[in-house]
């Protein structure tokens, strides 16, 4: 990831500025005193002073691995209700227009109901027409998993809970910029936690 220029005073580095990452790096960059402009080679320079400073953030920006959740499937029985049972269990869908959080507007988190893990920011979630809650991108890369899906004479990418393997829906190409993509998700296979109001 990094390459050290030849000058004394100052350092080169690639970035991870893909996915959920680019805000956190961005604002990184403004701290030491970046424009965020970089090379043709997509190399940064900062002065050397700068550089354990600048690697000490990427390396906390990067995906930690999540410990995960593991119960039989007469513990989840217990634990969920029938419909998110059949949705994170049984790799159920929902009613398009007929769930929680299709229209849902407000500022928060949402998060797998089957574990608490984050999922989706309200500041990814855009009106697609499905029915559905639509995000463009988790919150983290390392918040969800894909898997190939060829059930129903079609084949579709199903997304899956990273930490407890729940079904949360679907993700297309069909999706808004900067990623062009579509996490289609069941309100079911989540819960939403709204943003606290500043005083």
């Amino acid at each position: 990831m990094e390459r050290l220029s030849h000058s004394y005073w100052s350092f080169s580095v690639v970035l991870p500025l893909d996915g959920a990452y680019a805000v956190k790096v961005s604002k990184a960059l403004s701290v030491l005193g970046s424009d965020h402009s970089p090379d043709r080679q997509g190399m940064h320079s900062f002065p050397k002073s700068a550089k354990y400073i600048l690697l000490a953030i990427v390396h906390l920006m990067e995906p930690k691995e999540q410990a995960k959740v593991v119960k039989s499937e007469e513990e989840w029985r217990r634990e969920l209700t029938t419909e998110r049972f059949r949705i994170l269990r049984k790799d159920g869908t929902e009613p398009a227009f007929l769930n929680k959080y299709w229209d849902n507007k407000k500022k928060g988190e949402y998060r797998c109901a089957g574990c608490g893990n984050p999922l989706f920011s309200s500041d990814a979630k855009f009106e697609s027409g499905s029915g559905w809650p639509s995000f463009w991108q988790p919150v983290s890369e390392s918040s969800v998993l894909t898997e190939r899906d060829d059930r129903f004479g079609t084949r579709r990418t199903a997304v899956k809970c990273a930490r407890c393997g729940g079904h949360l829906g679907h993700v297309f190409d069909d999706g808004p910029p900067p990623t062009g993509l579509r996490y289609c998700m069941n309100s079911g296979a989540m819960d939403f936690v709204e943003e606290k109001k500043s005083q």
